[in-house]
């Protein structure tokens, strides 16, 4: 596992990374964040396709984070910075383990995009089966999977309007909100025609399971995006650009399509960070999540083929902006396993079992 200090830099320590305007952000965060002293050295420990995230060290030692935009166009919707940074203030003082924010600014001129400031956290980042062997008991590994859980269910517990957010998103139709703007942006970046991808849209549309109370959802829990101590507590939850009020149980049908426990079949992608012993497999992970947060999961199916259902379509619109150029130039073949991954989400989707809103099963545990 990587801690965060030494995740790999993707610029050397003397140049300061695209998207920071050194001279103007160095005059905010003085200005604005308290005790911080320039000069400050600026590290990009997180980018791509999602929001840019980079590491502050000021001249006393002291240690931030700011985040920003990407450099490319996106949906705008999944990058405002003044709505994440409003999410992780309202979280600060809840049981939902978050960093704390310390600024935003919304003044262009300052960095050409908004972007806000947050405490750095010391904590560790497992992004791959490797470092989770290297770095992780067994021990660890099962704390790390029941604890990871059990912050899932934290966020589930929050009311939004006590801390704030109970105007975040909608309180109704998060489902029929969430196929709507997917299968919208599916038919506007396809590269080809999927037939799947529409049959199992309507499928879901027609099976919708009841919904019950609006909740936080996060809209991209997994355990990368997330910080554990060494003894695998989980210390921050990172990343909350996708979250808004919706239903709970989506989150954890999206952590089932991401995790593959010891003993699981492969997901959609192969994701092999949990395969190592001691971390839950997808079934023990489930019942966990009914245990602390009281829900019913007898639908969990459901929510697992929409998760797959909603990553083909969002992997083919990565894909769709490589190929275009959008992302730079590069050989199109070189992005193939895009479009390989996108086809066989759509296959988990259509074979999940899930489509029939009705529990048949526990295919998605295999």
């Amino acid at each position: 596992m990587r801690r965060m200090t030494s995740l790999a830099v993707m610029n050397s320590p003397q140049s300061v990374p695209a998207g920071i305007r050194e001279d103007r952000v160095s005059a905010w965060l003085t200005a604005n964040i308290a005790g911080a002293t320039a000069p400050f050295s600026f590290e990009l420990i997180a980018g791509g396709h999602s929001n840019l995230t980079f590491k502050v060290i000021d001249a006393s030692g002291n240690r931030y984070v700011l985040r920003r935009p990407p450099l490319s166009h996106a949906l705008a919707s999944a990058h405002d910075m003044g709505r994440e940074h409003r999410i992780i203030s309202a979280l600060h003082d809840s049981q939902v383990p978050v960093a704390p924010a310390l600024g935003l600014c919304t003044d262009i001129e300052v960095n050409d995009a908004p972007f806000y400031v947050m405490l750095f956290v010391d904590g560790l980042i497992v992004r791959d089966n490797e470092t989770a062997r290297r770095d992780l008991t067994e021990a660890t590994r099962l704390h790390a999977s029941n604890s990871h859980v059990d912050t899932m269910a934290k966020i589930h517990q929050v009311v939004p309007s006590e801390v704030g957010l109970g105007e975040l998103g909608r309180h109704e139709g998060y489902i029929e909100r969430q196929l709507k703007r997917w299968y919208g942006q599916w038919n506007a970046s396809k590269t080809r025609d999927l037939p799947a991808i529409d049959r199992v849209h309507d499928e879901l549309l027609k099976r919708i399971p009841e919904q019950g109370p609006a909740t936080i959802v996060h809209g991209d829990y997994r355990l990368d995006n997330c910080m554990i101590d060494p003894q695998g507590n989980t210390v921050a939850v990172l990343d909350w650009e996708l979250c808004t009020l919706g239903d709970p149980l989506a989150d954890l049908g999206l952590l089932m399509v991401y995790w593959t426990g010891p003993d699981d079949d492969a997901g959609a992608n192969n994701f092999a960070t949990t395969t190592a012993p001691g971390f839950l497999n997808r079934q023990q992970l489930a019942e966990r999540y009914a245990q602390a947060s009281g829900r019913d999961i007898s639908h969990l199916d459901f929510y697992v083929s929409f998760a797959y259902w909603k990553l083909a379509c969002i992997i083919e619109g990565v894909y769709a902006r490589y190929i275009s150029g959008a992302m730079g130039e590069h050989d199109p073949q070189a992005f193939d396993a895009f479009k390989t991954q996108v086809e066989t989400a759509a296959e988990k989707a259509g074979s999940t079992g899930s489509h029939s809103g009705r529990p048949r099963g526990r295919a998605w545990i295999r």
